[in-house]
Order: structure tokens, then sequence, then C-alpha cells
């Protein structure tokens, strides 16, 4: 019972004297005590009785709720009998542990709220116990077997009375019973759970999210793939499903909690099944990139992909357009084991494989078969997809401009509005920023302080010709996303036709030297005598050195900016009219 079916109850007598935030409190069990510390006779859970016998002075108040708070009692109940009104103190000394106090009417006696108590907890428990009885045998014969997770989800809500998801590592929904849990309330979820399976909790892990409880269950991965239990945590913590139940499992009978873990090795089970479907996908991929990596014959490489081609986008009639994503997953390595886990470098290609098979499902489509469309391999730390996209309509006859080499420019060609860009629902190609727009909070939380998953995108391609250029696009993409900060990083292959692509990769040493040689006398001499020199040169790169442009940005006459001008390349020896000088400032101003 919680504790806030006690107030509800009159004949208790009972009256909140502080922690209405915590009324929500599952009671176990009820002692009586006058002890100064109890501590030996709880288990946690309990509403502790005291008549306050144990308090000589406002002194005693804070460590004996210290005591009871530690032992994860679930509230105080004070008699006013023996000294009226409640002391102050120990009003105070709850509020500061977050226990929740209530005053016992001198007219109350502790045996009628003991009695009232016992009787609802101990009818709870045997309903409990009578349910868990029926539903082992139920789950033994309609488990996966007999129509796959929802079955037993099903089970949970309609005879258990709990709501029950099955989510991906992202919050993605896997399967559910009833109404479709919102997707940022599953990113939510995952997200809490991550952090919480990386601090080396073991779960179920408890989650409130918007005024809701959870527990959060976790599906180990028990099949060919499995990570041993003696591995590290983070080689599985970006793999694994989980489930989410919305109740406090805190306080559940062993027995409830039995059967859940029950539930979640059947789940697993058939994870491992549809796991083994995915094999036929991954050899595809994986036969397709040794031919690419090893500069086979185009024609061998175009007659692979007509096999991998009906497999992956059954019943389409036109050969599809191609795009290659790269993504690697990095953890720092450590001297010391974490938890649960071993010292060294931690494999990140699995993960990374695992990943990007969830990251590249459409977030609008829910189930596990729903990534039919993706091959993804994994050569040493680094997953590789290849993603075959629908054909995309020739251009129109009236369409300005030449043949284009890919099916973005095609895309942008016959569905672009003149001076604009395509719409979004006629662009089948995959987008870098978009792709990690919905999964990036879960997946921070999984890599916490130590972990980074970087991801590459390139254009998309029409034959077997372009698939070499574009697996070297996209890891060149994914680089130019690892050199930007952050957990979670993805880069596309319009961002390779920019001076960015080339100052990632710029030594700090070389970075420092250069921008020292070109700023370090401008600000010197900004310091001293407050010239504004640096903002002043900015201006005039960004207004393309027009003398007018820059005066009127600045709101300076223009013979003051051809002084300030004549003023930088005085310090640094450089002439603001000649290109390179004008591009090494933009550089330099760029790297500072």
């Amino acid at each position: 019972m919680r504790l806030r079916a006690l107030l509800d109850t009159e004949a208790l007598g009972l009256r909140l004297l502080g922690g209405e935030d915590e009324l929500d409190r599952t009671v176990r069990g009820v002692m009586t005590t006058d002890l100064r510390d109890p501590s030996r006779y709880l288990s946690g859970g309990e509403l502790v009785l005291t008549g306050l016998a144990w308090r000589r002075d406002a002194s005693d108040s804070e460590p004996f709720v210290r005591i009871l708070a530690g032992a994860g009692v679930a509230g105080l109940a004070a008699g006013e009998a023996e000294l009226g009104d409640i002391p102050a103190d120990l009003v105070e000394a709850c509020l500061q542990h977050r226990l929740p106090l209530f005053a016992v009417h001198e007219t109350v006696a502790f045996a009628t709220i003991t009695e009232h108590v016992v009787r609802q907890v101990s009818g709870e428990r045997a309903g409990d116990l009578a349910a868990v009885v029926d539903r082992h045998r139920r789950l033994m014969t309609s488990g996966p077997a007999g129509g796959g997770p929802e079955v037993v989800l099903d089970l949970l809500t309609s005879d258990l009375d709990l709501r029950a998801w099955v989510l991906s590592p992202t919050g993605r929904q896997i399967a559910g019973a009833g109404a479709p849990l919102p997707g940022a309330l599953g990113a939510a979820l995952a997200g809490r759970h991550l952090a919480a399976t990386r601090t080396g909790r073991r779960g179920p892990h408890r989650a409130a999210v918007a005024g809701t409880t959870y527990s959060l269950f976790p599906i180990r991965n028990t099949g060919r793939g499995a990570v041993p239990a003696a591995r590290d945590v983070r080689e599985s913590v970006l793999s694994d499903w989980l489930l989410a139940v919305e109740a406090d499992a805190s306080d559940w009978p062993a027995a409830r909690l039995d059967l859940l873990q029950g539930v979640t090795q059947l789940i697993a089970v058939e994870r491992d099944r549809r796991d083994a479907a995915r094999t036929v996908r991954r050899r595809l991929a994986q036969e397709v990139l040794e031919l690419v990596q090893a500069g086979a014959a185009p024609a061998e490489i175009a007659a692979r992909l007509r096999v991998a081609a009906p497999v992956l986008l059954p019943g389409l009639g036109a050969a599809p357009q191609w795009q290659v994503v790269v993504a690697r997953v990095d953890w720092t390595a450590t001297d010391t084991p974490g938890p649960g886990g071993v010292p060294g470098d931690i494999a990140g290609g699995p993960a990374a494989q695992a990943l990007l098979e969830e990251i590249l499902v459409d977030p609008a489509v829910s189930g596990p078969d729903s990534a039919d469309r993706i091959a993804v391999a994994h050569t040493g730390e680094e997953a590789i997809a290849l993603v075959p996209l629908p054909a995309v309509p020739a251009p129109l006859p009236d369409t300005v401009g030449g043949p284009t080499d890919t099916a973005a420019g095609a895309a942008e060609t016959a569905a672009a509005p003149e001076g604009g860009e395509p719409p979004a629902a006629q662009d089948p190609a995959l987008h870098a920023d978009a792709l990690l727009a919905a999964v990036r909070e879960p997946l921070s939380a999984g890599l916490a302080d130590d972990g980074r998953l970087t991801l590459g995108v390139s254009a998309a391609v029409h034959s077997a010709e372009g698939l070499r250029g574009a697996l070297e696009e996209a890891r060149h993409a994914r680089r130019v996303a690892a050199a930007r900060p952050g957990r979670v990083c993805a880069a596309g292959h319009h961002e390779l036709a920019s001076h960015v692509l080339l100052l990632p990769f710029v030594p700090d040493d070389v970075r420092r030297a250069f921008t020292a040689r070109l700023l370090d006398p401008l600000r010197d001499y900004d310091r001293r005598h407050r010239a504004e020199l640096i903002e002043t040169l900015e201006a005039f790169l960004d207004c393309d050195g027009s003398w007018t442009r820059c005066a009127a940005r600045l709101h300076l006459h223009v013979n003051t900016l051809r002084y300030r001008v004549g003023r930088i390349e005085q310090l640094t020896g450089r002439d603001l009219s000649r290109l390179e000088d004008k591009l090494d400032f933009f550089l330099a101003l760029r790297m500072s």
C-alpha cells in the first residue's frame, strides 16, 4: 500500500507534517519502537510508529531520523499522547532527510494503525503470489513462439495490471501492450537506464519522468553475440534492450521480481531469434565491402549488389541507389576495471555495428523487424552500412543543368522548386544530422564520460563504380565528426567541400603557432590602446574587403577604417589587398 492511502483513511487519525513529495512510497510493513537505534530490526519499507520516549532533548531527533532514513523506512508516525505537539526539531530532521512524518492523534492506538497496515499489505501480497504461480504456467506455454514479446506484455497488463514496453537502447519501441510510448518518453527512459547501467548498479532501475514512476529491467543478450558476464559493461551497454514497466518495483516481493526477470529472459530468447535473421544481411554487406576495399572490378561488385537488392528491398523493380554510412565507437582505455569490467581497451566494432543497425531504422516505424533494409558489417573498430534507397525520378525535361552522378543530386534536380531545397518527403537520401537527432540524448548517457560515437554519411551513388568513393567519403566525413566536441557527432558528405574539412586535422601546436604569429600582435595592441583591430579585421574580411560596407558596419569614417587596416598591416607585415594574406587571416580567426 502507498503512504498516501493512510491519509485517506480517517479512522487512523493521521496528520501529515512533512514529506508531501514522498507520499507514493510503498509500505511493506509496520514497526513500533522507542529505541534510540532500532536499525537492527528494520529491513526497509516499514511505517515506523513511535511514542517519542527515546527523545530526551532536541539533539536526539536528527540521529534517530538519520538511522531510519538509512534503513530505507517508508515513513515515521509520531504519537501526540506523550508530548502533545510533535517537536519542531523532529519535523526539521525529517525534512532534512526527506522522510515523511505523520502525527498520530492521542485518541488513536498504535495497534489500530498496525492492524490496518498488516491487513492491507498481506492482502496485496497474497494476490501477487497467486498471480505469480499462474503467470509462470502461462508464460511457459505462451512465450515468444506463440506471438512474440507482445504476448508476454499482454499477460502483464491483463493479469498483473502492469503496463510495459520493450525498448531499444535508443528508446525506440520494439514491443508494447496498449498505447504506444511517446518517442520522447522512450528516449528519456533509455537514457536513464543507460546512465544507471554505466554506474554498475544492478537492475531494475527506478526512473521518474513527468510525474510517473517506471522500473527499468535490462534484457541481456543471451545469444551467439552475447558478451560474457565477466566482460566490461561498456561492451554491451549500447546494444542491450530494456523492459520499461510503469510501476515502482523497489518494494515488490521477491516472487514478483522473479516473474519479471523471467519475462526479460523470454524476450531475450526472442531477440536472439530476431538477431539471427540479420545474419544474411550482415553477410551480404561484408561480401560487398570486401570486394569494394579489394578494388574488385565494378562488374563483379554490381553482380553482388544485384543479389543483395532483392533481400534488402523485396519487391522493388528498379535497381536502388546506395549510400554508405560509417560509424565508430571509441572508449577511453582504463588501467583499472570499471563496474563489472576489465582494464584495457574495449572493442568498439560490435557495439558500433549494433548501434548503426538501430540508428538507421526509420524512427516512425516500431517493431523489431523494421530494420529489413539495413546491411551492416564491421571491420576492426569500424561499422559500415550499405543502405539501399528507392530509385529517384528522372529529371524533368525543362530542368536547367546537366546530369548528376548522385541520387541526391537527381532528387534535387527533379524535386526542388526554383531557388529552393528539395522537399524532404521526396528526398530519400540519409542526412547526418537527422540520423542522430532522436538518439543523441540516450546514447550520450550510455557513453558517459569515456565513450564517443562518431558517424559519417556519404552522398548517394547509383552504380558499383561509385561505392569505393562513397566509402572513402563516409570515412572522411566520420573523421570530420571525430574532430568536433561532444559525445555523439555526425558529419555528411556536403561538409567535405569546405575549409572546415581541413581545419580539424591541423595539429594543435601548428594551430597555436600560426594564430599567434598573425593575431598576437593585434591582440597586444588592442589591450594597450583599445584600438579594436581584431574586430576591424573580422568585419573587413566578412565584407569581402569592401571599404564602404565595412565602414558602414563598424559606424566608422572610411579614413578611420583605412588607418586601422594600415595599422594591422604594419603590425603583421601582411598586405590585406593580397588574396593569400586575406586567406591566412581568415583561417587564423577560424582556428583561434
